[in-house]
């Protein structure tokens, strides 16, 4: 799956999943500010993550996502590394 596709996908499921407007979907926007995400989004969103691509997400994960770039670099980065194993 290639860089475009995977945004795709992340941007579809914050859509569908947690109603997000696609237009606040940019990549310097605040992840928790822009999906408006409580603590139990952020379960749900772990499950999302591992329901959509195959890998476990740890909660320390999060602490270092803070924009929608950083989301999708950790995605990419996961998959690499899961690809590379």
């Amino acid at each position: 799956m290639n860089k475009d596709a995977v945004i795709e996908k992340i941007n579809a499921f914050l859509v569908d999943e947690f109603e997000v407007d696609e237009t606040a979907l940019v990549p310097d926007a605040n992840l928790k500010e822009t999906l408006d995400l409580d603590s139990l989004d952020y379960v749900d969103l772990v499950v999302v993550i591992e329901n959509t691509f195959g890998f476990k997400v740890k909660a320390e994960d999060f602490r270092t996502i803070l924009t929608v770039q950083d989301f999708y670099n950790y995605i990419l980065n996961r998959l690499d590394a899961e690809k590379a194993a």
